[in-house]
């Protein structure tokens, strides 16, 4: 088994590519060892000193240490994933799901949201996916989008400048509704 690694803008989060399928469906992140509970190869990896935060894509890991040097954790990672893949261990625990970020209620049905979401899923996620993040919808209300980061997005030096000159701008061309984008 090859696992590639890929930087991503955030310098305390690297990809991890194990050329195998991460999440068949959505995402999974995981701040503390806590929460990695439901999940075994989430577990072995906060077993591992220095690591801070995992996130589970469709065929990546993000991982962000707690400052250390790559040099140093990157090796202990790679031989995690490798073992936990080799062994045929599943990602998830049988039943077990992460906790989903809560998204907005009653709005579920206005043609906006449904707009939002739309360019969200088609135009946003993709990108922000190759980064080792994702971009979860949380509400919309008084022109202001609320989105939740995750993966490489969370803690990024440059995800402010994403959200408000990107995404922000991406979702006022399509939407004039939309007067501003902010993370939650």
């Amino acid at each position: 088994m090859f696992i590639q690694t890929e930087q991503t803008p955030n310098p305390a989060t690297l990809k991890f590519i194990p050329g195998e399928v991460v999440m068949a469906q959505g995402t999974a992140n995981f701040e503390t060892a806590e929460e990695a509970a439901c999940s075994p190869l989430a577990r072995h990896l906060f077993a591992i000193d220095g690591v801070k935060g995992v996130f589970f894509g469709y065929d990546f890991i993000t991982i962000t240490s707690d400052g250390r040097d790559w040099a140093e954790l990157k090796p202990v990672i790679l031989g995690t994933i490798m073992e936990h893949f080799t062994a045929g261990e599943p990602v998830m625990d049988d039943g077990a799901t992460p906790a989903p970020v809560v998204e907005g209620g009653a709005e579920e049905d206005d043609e906006i949201v449904q707009q939002i979401k739309e360019l969200l899923d088609t135009r946003v996620r993709p990108a922000v996916a190759r980064d080792g993040g994702d971009i979860i919808y949380h509400a919309f209300k008084d022109g202001v989008v609320y989105l939740h980061m995750q993966g490489a997005c969370s803690g990024c030096p440059s995800s402010t400048a994403t959200l408000k000159y990107g995404i922000q701008n991406l979702l006022k061309h399509y939407i004039p509704e939309v007067e501003s984008v902010e993370a939650i």
